[in-house]
């Protein structure tokens, strides 16, 4: 009997295929106001836990790919310090599954009041976070019931490419979204059955990526956490060699998403490093890389490729935590909507 969990990360390309197909008006037109009114105070990112890691993504391609300077809003500067913050001329992005986080609410009712353009990337279209904001977008992931977030944590990164490029009016990015479902399809029926030995005894490990990339590897290295109970730490390529590589010894077990892009070059040589130092590296990526242990599928266009690496990776972390005697769809002492201030 399949888990909560792994059924509903293979129902994500048909979730992302239905998303991609609803709310085009409204799209649009908030690409046409961000562009007509731009937000010249900044873009700041409001989400917690897999929500955050989607809006790393954001925030990654809207500064690699177009040049806009983004920022993650530490909540507790307005929920506890009640910080001065200026809110004219802001765009806040908003990303969550439930929608009901104080937390993500009251920033948002906040910047709207002050001024700011505020949207919201969510799959409960009827929550409070949704009603707060000018521009709600619902993820359309469908009810998700397994605590470990999957396939709404997918919608969000499409979602995230999809407002980037009806802000931006990028066609060709556009054009690549609306043909990911097949690609998607083709990730979560990859074999990824190599990791799960090495990764069903392990307590510590690391993840490593870098660049659009490393939102995916802050994803897995939590859903190893909550759904195996292994402390994964997540690190960029770029800072693991310094403090982090004094862990790195014989057995060592790490994680490296090395999808095509400007960041690929760099984590294949930290991956032939690791397994120098006596490292069990598990190396994620494409065909053509002739090394790897686990095998990316590519979309065509790089940013859009950490999406196929998180789907495949999904089906890796349910076969270990079930492999550790673990129920990947009850984690202990976790809810599947967490209220913080």
């Amino acid at each position: 009997m399949n888990s909560l969990m792994l059924e509903e990360s293979r129902s994500a390309p048909a979730c992302v295929a239905r998303q991609l197909t609803q709310d085009t008006a409204r799209y649009t037109a908030l690409g046409q106001h961000l562009r007509s009114a731009p937000p010249d105070g900044g873009t700041l990112t409001v989400a917690r836990g897999s929500s955050d890691h989607a809006a790393s993504y954001l925030a990654y391609l809207l500064m690699a790919r177009y040049g806009r300077l983004v920022t993650s809003l530490p909540m507790s500067l307005v929920t506890l310090y009640g910080a001065p913050l200026r809110h004219r001329h802001t765009l806040v992005v908003g990303i969550s599954q439930s929608g009901r986080s104080p937390d993500l609410v009251e920033p948002f009712k906040a910047f709207r009041q002050g001024g700011g353009t505020t949207v919201a990337l969510v799959n409960a279209a009827d929550s409070p976070l949704a009603e707060a904001a000018e521009w709600a977008l619902p993820l359309h992931a469908g009810p998700e019931l397994s605590v470990a977030a999957t396939k709404s944590f997918i919608c969000a990164l499409s979602a995230a490419a999809r407002l980037a490029a009806h802000w931006h009016e990028d066609q060709n990015l556009l054009d690549t979204l609306h043909a990911l479902p097949p690609v998607l399809e083709q990730a979560a029926a990859l074999d990824w059955s190599a990791g799960i030995e090495a990764l069903a005894g392990a307590e510590r490990m690391m993840v490593i990526g870098r660049g659009t990339g490393l939102a995916v590897a802050q994803e897995a290295a939590l859903k190893l956490k909550e759904t195996c109970a292994i402390q994964a730490e997540v690190f960029s390529s770029a800072e693991v060699q310094h403090g982090p590589m004094a862990l790195v010894d014989a057995g060592y077990p790490m994680l490296v998403f090395a999808p095509p892009g400007p960041a690929q070059a760099g984590l294949l040589e930290l991956a032939r490093q690791m397994r120098a130092r006596g490292a069990q590296v598990l190396l994620a990526a494409p065909p053509d890389v002739a090394e790897r242990q686990l095998t990316l599928a590519t979309s065509g266009l790089h940013e859009l490729d950490p999406i196929t690496a998180i789907q495949s990776f999904y089906g890796l972390a349910e076969a270990v935590s079930r492999a550790r005697g673990r129920n990947p769809d009850r984690p202990p002492h976790l809810r599947k909507v967490t209220s913080t201030l």
